[in-house]
Order: C-alpha cells, then structure tokens, then sequence
C-alpha cells in the first residue's frame, strides 16, 4: 500500500485511501444506537453506495469506561460488520472527547479561557493541549486502538482527534504557562532576544527573569501584540505536538495513512500549510455560513485552500452536511439540489473523498438538529433519495479519481499575517484580513479564475499572476520573493495595508510598504483610514469606482499612475499604480473595492498577466481537473433557471472535440445546457 520515496528519507509514503472509486460515505456512531440498528445501517450504506465511514470520534468513554479498562468488544463487531459488507474504516482516535472520569481524576487539565475562567466538561473539545496527563491518556488509547486494529483488512486510514483547534484552541492553564516558557527559550533563545523581538522597552515590559514572562491573559490594556502573535505560534505549536504524539503512537501499530480533520477558513488558530506536514493525506471539514446568499463562493475558497495546502495533490472532504446545521444563529436548510453542487465543487477542486457529518441523525445531544444521511424524516425524505443519487453519481464519476486541479493564478494567504493583522489598535477596525481575502477571492470566482491559497515564501514562478490581499506582516526574505517574481515576469498586484511589519510585528525599518517598494515603484507615507460608512471615489479606470475602508498618502517612485482619488482624505492624489519592474509588473490599490468594483481593475491586471476569464454567465461555475488522458470539466449551475451555452462558450469550456457527461452517458453537440441547479461531470480528450 506504500512505497520509499527519497524525498522524505525514505519513509514509506501511504498512498491515498485503499478504496475502490471515490470515497463516499460520513461519520458513523453507532455506539449512540442499539445493535439491532447497526444491520439496518450497513443495509442502507450499501443502498446509498457508502464505501468509507469514520468510526469512534466521540466514544472514548465506551472504549475506556475507567482509566486503563477497556472494553473493545463493541467496536469489535462494529468493524466486522462493516466489513463484511464491503465498507471500509476510517478508524478515529476519540481524543477530543475525554471522558468524565479524566476530568475527575485530572482537574487541572482542564482548558483555562484568558480571562481566567476554567471550562468544565460535559462538552466536546480536548483538555488543555499542554497536560502531560492528557497527552499520556491520548497516546494510551491511540496505541491501544492501533495495536488492536492496525493491520485489520477494514481499516484503510486512521483519524486522529477531531477539528484541531474548534472548538479549544488557546489555553492559558498552568501546563500552558510552564510549555509556553520552554517554547520561548527555544525560539527567542534567551531573554535579550525575547525583548528585543516583543520591544519590550515599549511600556516598561522589558523581562529580567523566565519566571516573570507570563501568558498574554487579560490585561488592563492591549498586550504587546508581538507577545499575542508568539503565544499564536505556540498554540498552533501545542495542538500539532498532541497530532504527531498520537500519529506516532499510530505508526507504531500500523502502515496505514494518518490524517486529521482540518477546518480550513473557518479556524483560525491553525496554520494549514505547516499541518499539512505532518499528515499523510490531507482532510478537511467544510459547513456553509448560512447568513451568507454567496456561500457557495467560500465553499469554493475553503476547497481551493485544502487543496493547496495539500500541495496540488487529492485530498478528503471527510465532513459536510446534507441540508442544516445546528450551531449557528439561523440554520438555513439545503434545498433540493445544493448537497450535490456543494459536493461536486469539492470534487472539481480536487477532492477524491465526499463525506459527511453524520451518517444518522442522533435523537439526542446537542447535535440533535444537524442533518444526516439518514435524517429524522428516514428513508421516504427528500434528503435520503438525494443521498442515493449523490452515491450513484459519484460511482459514474470515478474516473476523475486522482487527476489534479490546475491554476494559473494565486492568491496569497499566510495565516501569521493572519494573526498579526485582526490583533487590537490597528489604523482601521474594518480592515479585517479575512474580508479582502474573501472579496478578491470572490472576483476571481465570477470571472471563472481558478486559483491556488500559496503562501508568499514559496515559489511562485509557474503562476501568471499572483494577487496579495492583505499580507499585512511580510518578512524581508517573502517580499524579496514576491519582488523576484516581478522580476522574472510575473504580475503581482498586492492591497493595501500590505508590507507593513516584519515576523516580529515590527513596522519595517524604512517605513510602510519599504520591502515592496522595489516591485511596486510606491511607498506609504500616512496611513488615511476612512470614516465609518465613507466612500472615496477613484477615476481611471473604464469606470469610477467606489473605495471604502481606506486611502493612502501615497508617494509615487516610479510606477504610473493608473486610478486616482476624486474625493476624500487623499483627493486629487494617486489609488491605483502600475510599475514595470524587470521583465513583470507590480500593481497596487490603495483602497477597499467590493467584488463589484473591482472588476474593471482586475480586466487591466488580467490583461498584463496574460489570463483569460472565462466568460461565463453569472453564478455558473466552471473547474477542471487533469489526467493522464483526459480533462474533466465540473460545471455547476447556481441558478435555478437553464443556461445554454452557445457554440463559441462551449468549445471555450470543452474544445472542439468529442464531450460526454459522466453522469448521464450523453454526447454532447455544438451547444451545452446546464440544468437549473444541477451539475455536468464533463470528459474531454486531453488537449
């Protein structure tokens, strides 16, 4: 199932999941129900066409009923029953879930909020990441579970943990505060250069004693914001130690691929692209925001992400739902249809695994209300014959398996500059990192640009143009990347509020924006953050345009001057630049445009960069994957009314040759229609 390869020294490498097809199927917790339920269960999966379920998330208190008594005979007959039906196991460690009998024995493992307050149990989310308790009960039953099941023919892949991160992610505990000086000593080295890297001097803060660095509780100001990225970096540190213990414990037992449920987007206290390290095959669990009308575009970012984080590679959607949720203010349901578009958007983007939370509807708990493959409504609903369709048609899409979604674009995404940029006293409460990633993501959705999350450190050379939204903290050594990148050809085109500190969140020797001042022709003398609900009016481009949030004084030292402020703080004074720099060119706005407003900009930047949009219409939704022979084309309709492509649209999307739909058989003519809110899985001979 593995096999040597150099590049990681010669570990075995497991490949992706040992299941035919495409991986369908969810969570499966049958501990929540009687057995005679279980036969009725493995029937329905077959019927619906389930090959893969995640077993024993939650159920640490089953299998260690006492600490160091365990009680493997249920799970025992759960896995041969799911074997003998031709159901494979993705077999969890229950360690997000510690039972009450930890939190009894082991009271100061409990989670400690920065405000002091200790989370008791009775709950889901881990102990503190940092007791040495919790890590040993962890790596206990993880060994147990793989000493047990490693070799066990129905387990293809192990799951540890659940959802790093969500719902426990900082912790400010005793054990944190012991770990969070150890972590200091080996990143800062001694204390000279911790307070010279937190600048100490500001504030009186400067350290004379380890035992006087505290934890970045609650204070009766701002705390050194240097400090709250640092404790940023060990959170993410501590939560990805407790991975790899169990993920070694595991391997010890077993060959089988390790992974954990990432929550990309949405989890902030993660950093993916370092995660993604440490797993074998990367997962991730996606739920749509349902105050959000677009939704299905951040579906799209969240996929895109997972997907690069995974270096280009097919990953696992191991969650999603089947219609509501139940944990956010207004539940929204999915109607007839949205399951399969939001699941084949994840399979256009890369996805080899459609999953979900949960396979039945639990009768009780606190997720009571979320759907499930079988929902409360059983078998006659709506939900369970879309469940049955969504597995036929993914049988009839297998052949997708394993080609690779390409993209000549990407969008820079660096979860430090995350963390930096959304900390307090910042110029402007609404210049928010996630809303400027979100909003050039969603322009280059609608102009049908499939994009790759990189991270501003790699390299970028292959990617006509590469688009920085809000990179906020910029090493010296990333922005002479991004500079090379210009150099060498490319089309940079970065926003504002960009280039400003270093990884100590200290603004850059030289001013505002000084790395970039090479690769953009421009440099930030003032900051001009704008009012609550002010607008700022650029003219320029084929149209005025409206900024918001934000304008800059903004000195011109050698780019052109392309877009300029009619009104404002910054009227009469220059907003958008153009700056020829070695063989490419560097963009930059210095405002906030909506997705809207940033169309006749984005025309200009795609013409430098040479990349073509894809003409579409609106809210259709277009993304290819590559084989080894063929192409496979992932349309998506998000309207609810029929799109007929005419000739010249179609030989755009498909070429000129011969084109079947995977999921109805059809060979299709000069034109294409999509179906009111339906999808077409579409084979194309390779070009």
């Amino acid at each position: 199932m593995s096999t040597p390869s150099p590049a990681d020294g010669g570990r075995a490498t497991p490949a992706f999941p040992d299941v035919d097809g495409l991986c369908y199927g969810g969570d499966y917790n049958p501990e929540q129900w009687p057995e005679d339920v279980w036969h009725e269960d493995v029937a329905l999966m077959r019927e619906a066409g389930v090959n893969l379920v995640s077993v024993g998330i939650f159920s640490w208190a089953m299998l260690e009923p006492r600490e160091g008594e365990y009680d493997f005979g249920w799970l025992d007959r759960v896995i041969e029953l799911l074997h003998a039906n031709g159901i494979r196991v993705d077999l969890a460690t229950p360690t997000a879930a510690p039972p009450a009998w930890f939190f009894a024995r082991y009271p100061d493992s409990r989670v400690v909020t920065r405000d002091g307050t200790v989370l008791g149990p009775g709950s889901r989310g881990m102990a503190a990441p940092t007791s040495p308790e919790y890590r040993a009960a962890a790596v206990r039953i993880a060994s147990k579970l793989a000493e047990r099941y490693g070799d066990h023919p129905a387990v293809v892949m192990w799951h540890v943990h659940n959802e790093y991160g969500a719902p426990v992610g900082e912790d400010f505990s005793v054990h944190a505060q012991r770990s969070w000086r150890t972590w200091l000593r080996e990143r800062h080295g001694s204390l000279d250069g911790l307070n010279a890297a937190w600048g100490t001097r500001f504030w009186g803060q400067v350290y004379g004693e380890w035992d006087q660095v505290g934890l970045p509780a609650a204070s009766p100001s701002v705390v050194n914001p240097a400090q709250r990225l640092d404790f940023a970096r060990f959170t993410d540190a501590m939560l990805r130690e407790c991975f790899v213990a169990e993920r070694e414990a595991i391997r010890a037992h077993s060959s089988r691929p390790v992974t954990t449920n990432f929550m990309a987007v949405i989890c902030p206290t993660t950093d993916l692209f370092a995660w993604a390290r440490e797993v074998d095959v990367v997962s991730n669990d996606h739920y749509l925001t349902a105050a959000d009308p677009r939704t299905h575009v951040r579906l799209a970012l969240a996929a895109d992400l997972t997907r690069s984080v995974a270096g280009g590679k097919p990953w696992m959607l191991l969650e999603h739902s089947t219609s509501a949720v139940n944990w956010q203010p207004r539940n929204v349901a999915k109607r007839a249809g949205e399951e399969a578009r939001n699941a084949f958007s994840h399979l256009g983007r890369g996805a080899d695994a459609i999953m979900f939370f949960q396979w039945r509807a639990s009768r009780s708990g606190a997720e009571k209300f979320h759907s499930a493959m079988v929902p409360h409504a059983g078998t006659r609903s709506r939900v369970w014959r879309e469940v049955v369709q969504l597995g036929a048609d993914l049988r009839a899409v297998a052949e997708v398996r394993g080609s690779r979604t390409q993209a000549d674009v990407a969008l820079l995404w660096d979860q430090e500059s995350f963390w930096a940029q959304d900390l307090e006293w910042r110029p402007s409460v609404d210049a928010q990192y996630a809303e400027r990633i979100l909003t050039f993501y969603d322009r280059l959705w609608r102009d049908g640009v499939t994009v790759d999350l990189a991270q501003p450190s790699q390299d970028l050379s292959h990617y006509k143009l590469v688009v920085a939204p809000a990179s906020y903290l910029l090493t010296r050594d990333a922005a002479a990347n991004l500079t090379r990148y210009v150099e060498g050809g490319g089309t940079l085109l970065v926003s504002f509020f960009s280039g400003i500190v270093d990884e100590d969140d200290r603004v850059h020797e030289g001013g505002f924006m000084a790395p970039l001042r090479d690769a953009l022709g421009v440099w930030v003398e003032e900051f001009l953050p704008l009012r609550e609900h002010e607008t700022t009016t650029v003219t320029g481009l084929a149209r005025e345009v409206t900024g918001t949030v934000w304008a800059d004084d903004l000195v011109v030292d050698g780019a052109d001057v392309v877009g300029t402020y009619t009104d404002g703080p910054a009227a009469g004074q220059p907003a958008i630049t153009r700056h020829a720099h070695g063989a490419g060119h560097g963009w930059y706005v210095s405002t906030s445009l909506d997705a809207d407003e940033l169309a006749p900009l984005m025309e200009r930047v795609y013409a430098d960069a040479g990349v073509v949009p894809s003409g579409l219409p609106e809210d259709v939704e277009v993304v290819v994957r590559s084989g080894a022979d063929a192409e496979y084309v992932v349309a998506i309709n998000h309207t609810q009314d029929v799109i007929t492509l005419d000739e010249p649209q179609r030989e755009r999307l498909a070429g000129a040759g011969p084109v079947v739909d995977l999921l109805t058989g059809d060979k299709l003519g000069d034109t294409l229609d999509l179906p009111a809110g339906g999808v077409r899985v579409l084979r194309v001979e390779a070009r």
